[in-house]
């Protein structure tokens, strides 16, 4: 019954992903891009053919998902997912199989970091691909599976789990289909609003389109060598900015604010701290820019974008932030161990996060100084359980256990530590550009073929909380 599960699931999965080719499809037929046609259309039709094979004949077996097999499904899905979406690159003919791979998992798991050091060279269908991916793998491709087709669904709660980000999962509605399709909603309104604001502001709609399915995904292909920076707009430097930092809110907020839920909103700690941090650094870099560019307005317009980028881990850029002052380069820095609120399609280590450990730590300070008082850790004004702090704390190790490993990896690969350390966060943390000589006018093309396949793992991990790709390396789940 696990097979037969698995098999639907995969199945639905990739017929959704197939499906989503109509819209490269659609652009190459209006751009008049022939060549490309036939690398979206045969897996697309064959992604067709498999659902029908696969689920006619099963179509009255019912069946459920433990947790174990949900982490299973989902792993296993994010990767056959992300080699579909290598197909139709790999057979434009501009990338190799490795490259392929890498930039369709980098746009799956909404990182963003690209091999190609020409974007423009490329056909208008293939880029409008890059950003869908992100788009489908912002929201999560389970997520979608579970809304579009709830009775197929059964045990979805468990499988939204193993997918969903932040130690916290729950439902905004008493239904997880119900949820599921609610965030999806919003989320697909949010981003016909940004393609039309584009518009507006001087994109043609392909690149609006493009744009806004990666500032929504938080990822951060472009379909321009220099990213947003070569349109050299402020209309259009203003409303990637804003999308980018709601991009990085828990997309349940946005549910409670239509439902006139305000009180959950006003009482949450995590949206509190991720505007303060945005705030808080864009006023420290802008001060520091201004010498750098002798305008107040100038520093502001290239701060704000760069710090929402980095803390939402969409990863455009609008300046090489490597030419900026040193110090402005170190809050920067500081950004890529932040990451956005959970429940966003933000990556990074997550806001709640560093809220729970900061909380933690204040009271063993406090208890440190009043050995007999009781304190409790409380989160959106309500006491939050024992066993959250251990996760938090579990999970806190195996990230930088991670990042240790991946900088490792990245050292005896020939890049120098720095270079290393940034490219392991970005990795990690899908957050996109890096420093030193992968920074954001830089790419990962001439990476060694073994790094490239490694940094494929740690971006799928990254993606899935880590536990969902790195759970079967530990003996005991393979244990009755």
């Amino acid at each position: 019954m696990f097979i037969l599960s698995l098999l639907k699931i995969s199945s639905i999965l990739l017929a959704i992903v197939g499906t989503s080719f109509i819209i490269p499809i659609g652009v190459a037929l209006a751009c008049g891009e022939n060549s490309v046609l036939l690398a979206f259309i045969i897996p697309m039709i064959a992604s067709w053919i498999l659902l029908l094979c696969v689920n006619l004949p099963t179509r009255k077996i019912k069946f459920t998902l433990s947790s174990r097999h949900a982490f299973v499904v989902v792993a296993l899905a994010w990767a056959i997912t992300s080699l579909m979406g290598s197909i139709p690159l790999y057979f434009s003919g501009y990338f190799s199989f490795i490259d392929a791979l890498f930039e369709s998992i980098s746009g799956f798991s909404t990182t963003g970091s690209t091999i190609l050091s020409e974007i423009e060279v490329l056909p208008r269908s293939i880029n409008m691909m890059r950003c869908l991916t992100h788009w489908i793998g912002g929201m999560g491709i389970v997520t979608l599976t579970v809304a579009l087709l709830p009775l197929l669904g059964v045990g979805g709660f468990q499988l939204i789990k193993a997918e969903t980000t932040g130690p916290e999962k729950g439902k905004v509605t008493a239904r997880i289909t119900t949820t599921a399709k609610a965030l999806w909603i919003i989320y697909l309104s949010f981003t016909v609003i940004e393609t039309i604001a584009l518009k507006i502001a001087g994109m043609d709609f392909i690149d609006a389109l493009s744009h806004s399915l990666a500032t929504l995904g938080t990822g951060g292909f472009s379909t321009r060598n220099d990213s947003i920076g070569s349109y050299n707009s402020v209309a259009i430097d203003v409303i990637i900015t804003i999308f980018m930092f709601l991009s990085g809110v828990n997309f349940s907020l946005f549910y409670y604010l239509f439902t006139r839920k305000v009180n959950e909103i006003k009482e949450n700690t995590e949206l509190k701290v991720y505007v303060a941090i945005v705030l808080i650094f864009i006023t420290i870099i802008t001060c520091i820019l201004i010498p750098f560019y002798g305008s107040f307005a100038k520093s502001l317009r290239y701060s704000s974008f760069q710090v929402v980028s980095l803390m939402s881990t969409t990863g455009f850029s609008t300046a090489d932030f490597l030419q900026w002052p040193s110090s402005a380069q170190f809050f920067l820095f500081l950004l890529f161990f932040m990451g956005g609120c959970s429940g966003s399609t933000s990556g990074g280590f997550k806001i709640i996060r560093w809220v729970i450990l900061g909380k933690i730590v204040s009271n063993e300070t406090k208890k440190m100084l009043h050995p007999h008082g009781v304190f409790t850790t409380r989160v959106n004004n309500r006491p939050i359980k024992n066993e959250i702090i251990t996760t938090v704390a579990a999970f806190t190790t195996l990230y930088f256990l991670l990042i240790a490993i991946t900088t490792g990896a990245g050292c005896f690969s020939g890049l120098d530590l720095f270079t290393s350390f940034t490219a392991a966060l970005t990795m990690v943390g899908n957050v996109g550009p890096a420093f030193g000589a992968l920074g954001p006018t830089a790419n990962y093309g001439a990476l060694p073929v073994l790094l490239k396949y490694w940094y494929c793992f740690v971006m799928l991990a990254g993606r899935l909380e880590l536990y969902t790709m790195i759970i079967f390396f530990f003996p005991s789940y393979w244990k009755k």
